[in-house]
């Protein structure tokens, strides 16, 4: 069954194309990991989807409704994890649940149980009584999302839920954004941490200019790219290496550096790896040398030719 579809979507604000004729199909029960540097459209996609802002061309249909989409039978399957966080400060844990639980029309005894259920769900029982300006960024981001539940969405959007919060904190939303799969919802997630997407996805979107430029599983998307070697060699000064004659090298795809470390990404069998060392020892020491598998990341790099996490040019 789809849940939601978007067939030709354009958005613009001004003259510039935010949205650049998207195609995007999600299927019942699906995590989809949509990846994207800054500026992507990932967010704008987001609020088309939900209504948020209008279109300018194309098709929306979500719970099979075409001709309105956004009706309220339909706002109250969806759920909404914002990037901000978007709880009333002045509101206890258990107040700002009760809060959104009455903004879908939950009432009695039933919007006490649901309550209940959010805060366990999100390990916050023992905190419902204190304010979130007593909580730690991700016992922030638990309430953030246990907000979103309350009604029991179909299929809940996650936009970047876990910005500057801890590994445990992290680890706690991603087992239960699993969780809430085994249940059945559909879910999109955005994030700016390949591993999450790696852990998490049934399905990666990635997206670039405001176009989805491909689309699949993990192991699809890297077996499009097994036709490639990836070598990384840690120096002493990364920066006293040459890397512009080291991306002009013919089959040489990619050159990054992440501190002093050096990534290479060039087509298999080239035969770069004695012409790249050369290089390199002629400017600086080399500490180690590593030829690794291709992952996420470097489908991701050879793609966007840009960093996920910061959005920089490579």
């Amino acid at each position: 069954m789809t849940i939601a579809s978007m067939q030709g979507i354009v958005k613009r604000y001004g003259s510039k194309v935010v949205l650049d004729y998207i195609d995007l199909e999600i299927q019942k029960g699906e995590i989809i990991g949509l990846l994207g540097p800054n500026g992507a459209g990932k967010t704008t996609l987001i609020k088309s989807l939900t209504g948020m802002v209008p279109i300018d061309q194309g098709t929306i249909v979500l719970f099979d409704e075409e001709k309105q989409p956004f009706k309220n039978k339909n706002k109250e399957k969806l759920g909404l994890v914002t990037q901000e966080i978007t709880v009333f400060p002045e509101l206890t844990a258990k107040e700002n649940l009760n809060f959104f639980a009455g903004v879908y029309g939950i009432k009695g005894e039933l919007r006490k149980k649901r309550v209940e259920e959010a805060l366990e769900f999100v390990g916050l029982t023992e905190h419902a009584k204190e304010l979130p300006t007593k909580f730690s960024g991700g016992m922030q981001r638990r309430l953030n999302i246990a907000c979103a539940l309350t009604h029991h969405p179909q299929f809940l959007i996650m936009d970047e839920p876990t910005v500057g919060i801890d590994p445990q904190s992290r680890n706690h939303i991603l087992e239960a954004v699993r969780e809430l799969k085994r249940r059945g919802t559909t879910i999109l997630y955005t994030t700016h941490y390949m591993e999450e997407v790696e852990a998490i996805a049934s399905r990666v979107v990635i997206m670039d200019q405001g176009q989805i430029i491909t689309e699949g599983t993990v192991q699809e998307l890297i077996k499009n790219i097994q036709h490639e070697e990836k070598i990384k060699i840690e120096v002493i000064n990364a920066e006293q290496v040459p890397l512009e004659q080291i991306k002009g090298l013919a089959g040489v795809k990619q050159v990054t550096t992440i501190g002093n470390e050096i990534h290479v990404i060039s087509t298999a069998g080239a035969g770069h790896f004695d012409r790249i060392l050369s290089i390199v020892k002629e400017h600086v020491g080399i500490i180690g040398i590593q030829a690794d598998k291709p992952n996420l990341e470097d489908v991701f790099l050879t793609l966007t030719g840009k960093k996920l996490r910061d959005g920089g040019e490579s």
